[in-house]
């Protein structure tokens, strides 16, 4: 007889919910796969307020979809692009509300470059585009810095070289170290406290970001936003000297200066004081043969200016002599002027009398003269003539010949 199984038919299958299915997929994936590794091509990336990453992880046939959660992203040196080939590293899950496959993604490299490159070419392209790196913004150095500071660890070789090349130099200016760590995880916000502070010291001129050499890594603090910014802050010209010289940092680039090396950086600011020396004494050199000259000069003029003053000195003369004569002379001219005007004036005045006295005036008002004709003497009184006289009669405009017919006398009688 067949058994009561086989009587009953096959057995009833199970029936899942979605969710226990779904919820099963994610167990055995994790479990089974565990951390798994793919290369993609992000694609259709969003990022949410929270902080958390999505996007599609795909090649030329085929994609996944895959989320890169907040404290993840933190963690990368760069930002996730749309089109960047990249090597993830996560754990293949189901996403339940959606029954979607994906991966969670602690951690991503851009496949072909490393992540710090990548960085690096990213917060370079930003900040260049800011103007940060602008020529123009670059503050020009001091020619010879009062006080000199310094920011790197008080126990590389950096600052070893720094003083050594100060004390060869010019070690009378004095150098005030500000101590920062200058790699690992912090070091970027030490590095630009350090800066401010340095930036409170009375008459401090210039300061010096330095380290030695290293791996990119080792160089991370020096390629921050954070530095980037404090250095553009400054209100002190800052010149870097980081690593090697085929390392270039976003600091370099921020800086009002770059020097290739620390020791560099010293002696871009510090200058020789052999040199200074050498310079000072070509230099007052010059100075005193200038001052030979224009004093050579000077003298030459002064001679040329004290034949033109002899020369100029009789035509003084000269001119205050005609100066007096033009003067005297004009005062001689008013004064024959006034004389003669004077002398006109009496000259009138006497003729007026003379004239009045003339006996021509007095025979103009209607007098005569008579004169006898024998002998022209002129007949003043009765006595001078008697009767039968000839008489010549003297008027105004004639003379009248007449007789004397009679005489009569005016005088009254005794």
């Amino acid at each position: 007889m067949p058994s009561s199984e086989s009587a009953a038919g096959a057995a009833t299958p199970r029936v899942f919910t979605v969710s226990e299915l779904t919820g099963g997929l994610r167990e055995l994936l994790e479990e089974e796969l565990g951390r798994v590794f793919v290369v993609g091509e992000i694609g259709n990336l969003h990022r949410a307020r929270s902080g958390h990453a999505y996007f599609t992880l795909k090649d030329a046939d085929s994609q996944i979809r895959a989320v890169l959660f907040r404290g993840a992203a933190a963690r990368l040196p760069f930002d996730p692009e749309e089109g960047l080939e990249v090597v993830v590293e996560g754990s293949l899950t189901v996403y339940a509300a959606r029954g979607d496959l994906q991966i969670v993604v602690r951690s991503l490299e851009p496949r072909g470059q490393g992540a710090l490159q990548l960085a690096f070419e990213q917060l370079r392209g930003r900040l260049e585009a800011e103007g940060l790196f602008d020529a123009a913004a670059k503050r020009p150095l001091p020619l010879l810095p009062r006080r000199v500071g310094v920011v790197t660890s008080p126990t590389g070789a950096a600052i070893r070289d720094v003083l050594q090349v100060s004390g060869q130099r010019l070690p009378s200016v004095p150098v005030l170290v500000a101590s920062t760590r200058v790699q690992g995880r912090g070091a970027e916000r030490e590095i630009a406290a350090a800066l401010e502070s340095l930036q409170a010291i009375a008459d401090l001129d210039v300061i010096l970001l330095v380290r030695g050499g290293g791996s990119l890594e080792d160089l991370q603090a020096f390629n921050t936003e954070r530095v980037a910014r404090a250095l553009r802050a400054s209100t002190v010209p800052v010149v870097t000297g980081v690593g090697h010289e085929v390392d270039v940092t976003i600091a370099d680039l921020a800086a009002d200066a770059r020097a290739p090396t620390p020791s560099a950086a010293a002696a871009l600011i510090l200058p020789d004081r052999r040199a200074l020396a050498a310079q000072l004494a070509r230099d007052a050199r010059r100075l005193r043969s200038a001052a030979q000259g224009r004093v050579q000069e000077g003298r030459l003029q002064l001679g040329r200016s004290r034949e033109r003053l002899r020369g100029a000195a009789p035509h003084a003369r000269l001119a205050e002599r005609r100066a007096r004569l033009s003067a005297a002379s004009r005062g001689l001219g008013r004064g024959v002027a006034g004389g003669l005007a004077r002398a006109r004036s009496r000259l009138a005045s006497q003729a007026a009398r003379l004239d009045a006295l003339s006996p021509l005036a007095v025979l103009a008002r209607g007098y005569a003269i008579a004169r006898r004709s024998a002998d022209g003497a002129v007949v003043r009184r009765a006595e001078d003539v008697t009767v039968g006289v000839g008489l010549t009669v003297r008027v105004a405009e004639a003379e009248i010949d007449a007789r004397v017919e009679a005489v009569r006398s005016h005088l009254p009688k005794p």
